[in-house]
């Protein structure tokens, strides 16, 4: 069997960076990286500039957009199904949860508003979304009258809103979990319910069944607001909140370094030997924002910026490739 490994780089930054901050959202198309939103200062909106990172060039520039512009926003997620990227929710200067969501098309630079009524997900910040082939996933959160455990789909191409079945109470309302689709199902790990949680959950579209899975081998401890991808059978997770602040989001509390992989077949979660304690791995931070992605060809987590044990704002970006037996399969 082949250890379970995972090489971290960071990547160089040239052009106007964007600056430090947490509690944005960053997702990939092709060989590009675009990041939204976020705070420098807690709960304060840093801008509504969509930042784009050039993967080959290492190179930043602000996109000059159309359309409807989101305004600025905490705890806002990103996702993309092609070319297109989609934007959920978050929390306005104000500190009121949102539920809009946008649509931004890279081939022609345009925003579009495609949703802000209550046909869709409620008001919400610090959700978790995911996406497949066709549809954007949205997960949890804190929303306006406590955090929130259902699951919404929205179909790109008939463009509406699917309410999938509740998971329960044994899936407690939850904020910062993680969220990935690996195997046609759709998974959420771990994140924080009043506490820091260490269960998994897995919904299955095809039968509207939830599952609690029990998992085995090197387990996370219980964490919170991680980075989260999906690669092939894979959920990996890196880094994360173990340990709350006292002074709740205006603190920073104790934050995990380790990377780890949960095999969705045989529910067994493995620590990946990636270099920890290196120049060229990201160490202990939480709310990033991270994506999917591609380096050199190979398929990946990206991870940028996001609050460090010390309170202060990052703004360095990571890309790991993990090396994994079977991935794929």
């Amino acid at each position: 069997m082949v250890a379970a490994q995972g090489r971290w780089v960071k990547l160089d930054q040239k052009g106007t960076r964007p600056g430090a901050r947490s509690s944005h959202a960053v997702t990939v198309v092709g060989n590009k990286a675009y990041a939204f939103g976020g705070e420098f200062a807690p709960r304060v909106p840093v801008d509504n500039n969509l930042h784009v990172f050039d993967l080959v060039t290492l190179t930043w520039s602000v996109a000059d957009v159309t359309g409807d512009i989101p305004p600025p926003r905490v705890g806002v997620t990103m996702a993309a199904v092609g070319q297109t990227i989609y934007v959920f929710g978050g929390r306005d200067g104000e500190h009121k949860e949102l539920n809009q969501l946008y649509s931004f098309d890279t081939s022609t630079n345009k925003w579009t508003l495609l949703s802000s009524n209550d046909t869709g997900p409620a008001h919400r910040s610090y959700h978790s979304t995911a996406s497949d082939d066709s549809r954007v996933y949205i997960f949890g959160g804190c929303g306006v009258a406590g955090r929130l455990n259902d699951l919404w789909g929205y179909d790109v191409v008939e463009q509406n809103w699917i309410n999938y079945p509740s998971p329960g109470d044994s899936c407690k309302g939850r904020g910062g979990p993680g969220l990935a689709v690996a195997r046609g199902k759709i998974w959420v790990v771990y994140g924080f319910a009043g506490m820091e949680m260490d269960d998994v959950h897995c919904f299955d579209p095809a039968h509207g069944k939830w599952t609690q899975v029990e998992t085995s081998g090197e387990k996370p401890t219980a964490r919170s607001v991680f980075s989260t991808v999906g690669i092939g059978k894979y959920i990996i997770i890196a880094g994360g909140e173990v340990d709350p602040s006292d002074l709740g989001h205006l603190g920073a509390g104790k934050f995990a370094s380790e990377t780890f992989a949960l095999d969705t077949e045989t529910f067994i979660w493995r620590r990946l030997d990636d270099g920890l304690g290196s120049e060229t791995h990201p160490g202990a931070r939480g709310w990033c924002a991270f994506a999917a992605g591609s380096l050199n060809g190979k398929e990946g987590l990206l991870v940028y910026g996001g609050n460090s044990p010390s309170n202060d704002r990052l703004d360095d970006i990571f890309f790991l490739t993990p090396s994994l037996d079977a991935v794929g399969n």
